[in-house]
This record gives structure tokens, C-alpha cells and sequence, in this order.
């Protein structure tokens, strides 16, 4: 086949296809051209006038075509960034999201030997962590058997060998074992947030997004059987949504947890909560 029009040109339609649908229209372009030639952004960019092959140019018409309707950009890619590393990903797994390095950023702040990250999803917050404790044990637990083997899909690709994955209902796969740290980022919005009709959320997985009427079904679980899961000072953090910060830290005092605290995302919105056991 003969070759069809330039990286400028695909990229310039690009641009008026996505025009007022993708705040991120032009990244989300750059990222779909380099997928369908195999170049990155800045040779993309540098060179305008190399023509597309005919398969390069069906390639990236078709993520646009995917893109136009809403469907994420991780998925289109199969990949998303998350802190200093790369993550696999699937439309059965959560997109990490920058939320949650916050919620590995206040984990670090105190070394574990033992850490449990509680719906794995992608494996990022078990993932990060262990990278960051090479000497510590690492237990990741999710129910979805499609997304455990993503998970460890993504440690085995960047040489993770210290993390042990199990499958089950939150605690339940590993009630023998005691922790330093337990770490979550669980379900936490309702059936019924208009939010869930909105963006990438529509295309991703409800068991990972949403937790009974009020989003708090799986924080309660967590936050309950937390302090007789972890060893003496042992810390739980979880994320939740902005405006359940309060519920949160009135679950955990209620369930003897100490040393409460919120913190806040690049918002400003109120996004991580942990606290200590006695």
C-alpha cells in the first residue's frame, strides 16, 4: 500500500476530532501516534513531514475512532505511568491514578517489614512499595483473579520477586498473618454517582470502583478488621473519596485505631486517611 499523509496532518486531525471532547486532546493524540509508528512524542513532533505508512495511518484513525468515544487512553496504550515506573493495564483492572502516589508517598514515610495491600488492582501501591523496601515481605490480595495475573504480570516486567499475591475477600486469603502497614485504595464510590457515567470510570471495572449506597462498604470491612491485623504501632493508610474523609476517621477511632490524620491531594480535596494501632 502506498504511504497516506503526514505525521503533521494525522496529528492536526487529530486535534480537530478530539477538539472540545479530551481536555488532554493533543497529549492523547501524541500518545496515539506513537503507538501506531512506534515513535516517540518528540520525533513525532520534530519530524511533521514523514509520511505514514497505510497501516500506521489505519492503526492510529482506529485509537482515535476508540478515543473519540470515550474509551481511556490507558486502555487504547495498555499502559499507564504511575510514580517512576510503568504499569500495565486492562479494562478488568483500575487505572492507577496520581491520587494514589499519594497514598504510597505517606506509606513510605515509616518503613514496614510486612505491608499488605488489600484490592491490588494493577498492583501499583504493592508494586511501588516494593521497589522502595527490596528487604520487606509484601502481601497484595484481590478478588479478581483477572486482575491478580495483571498484577503480577507487572512485578515479574519490572523485576519484583518479593511479592506474595493471593486471591480472596479482602482479609480473609491471608487471616494468619499480622502486618506493619496495611495499605488500600478500595471502591469507595456509590451505585448511584453520576460520576460512574462519566469519563474513564465508565470502562473500568464496578468491583473496583464502587462499594454499596454510601461508597463505604469496603472501608468499613478494611478499617474494622485492621487493628487485629496489625502488629503493635502498625499503620493503616487508605484513599477514599473527598467527602469521606470524616466517616473514615470516625470509623477508625471507633475501631482503636490512633493517631488519626487526612491528608490532602493536589486538589486540595481531602483524599488519604490513616492511623496507628495501640
Amino acid at each position: 500500500m502506498s504511504a497516506t499523509r503526514t505525521l503533521a496532518q494525522a496529528r492536526q486531525a487529530g486535534l480537530l476530532a478530539l477538539k472540545g471532547q479530551q481536555s488532554s486532546a493533543r497529549l492523547d493524540v501524541d500518545c496515539l501516534l506513537a503507538a501506531a509508528t512506534g515513535l516517540s512524542r518528540s520525533q513525532i513532533l520534530a519530524f511533521g513531514e514523514r509520511l505514514l505508512s497505510y497501516v500506521e495511518d489505519e492503526q492510529f484513525s482506529a485509537l482515535l475512532d476508540r478515543r473519540q468515544r470515550g474509551e481511556p487512553i490507558a486502555h487504547l496504550l495498555g499502559q499507564r505511568d504511575f510514580i517512576d515506573f510503568t504499569l500495565k493495564v486492562a479494562p478488568c483492572v483500575l487505572i492507577p491514578r496520581p491520587e494514589t502516589e499519594h497514598l504510597v508517598e505517606a506509606a513510605l514515610e515509616q518503613p514496614a517489614d510486612r505491608v499488605l495491600d488489600l484490592g491490588t488492582g494493577s498492583g501499583c501501591i504493592a508494586i511501588a512499595l516494593a521497589r522502595a523496601w527490596p528487604e520487606s515481605t509484601i502481601h497484595a490480595v484481590d478478588y479478581s483473579t483477572e486482575a491478580l495475573a495483571i498484577a503480577q504480570q507487572n512485578a515479574q516486567a519490572l523485576k519484583v520477586e518479593h511479592i506474595s499475591f493471593f486471591t480472596g475477600d479482602w482479609y480473609e486469603p491471608v487471616a494468619q498473618y499480622r502486618y506493619d502497614l496495611i495499605v488500600s485504595n478500595p471502591p469507595y464510590m456509590g451505585l448511584n454517582e453520576p460520576e460512574l457515567q462519566q469519563g474513564d470510570v465508565q470502562f473500568e471495572p464496578s468491583l473496583a470502583l464502587t462499594s454499596g449506597t454510601d461508597g463505604l462498604s469496603a472501608l468499613r470491612q478494611i478499617i474494622a478488621g485492621a487493628a487485629a491485623r496489625l502488629n503493635a504501632r502498625g499503620r493503616l493508610w487508605v484513599e477514599h473519596g473527598y467527602q469521606q474523609a470524616k466517616a473514615v476517621r470516625d470509623l477508625m477511632a471507633a475501631h482503636d485505631l490512633v493517631n488519626i490524620e487526612t491528608r490532602y491531594d493536589l486538589a486540595g480535596q481531602e483524599r488519604i486517611t490513616g492511623g496507628r494501632a495501640q
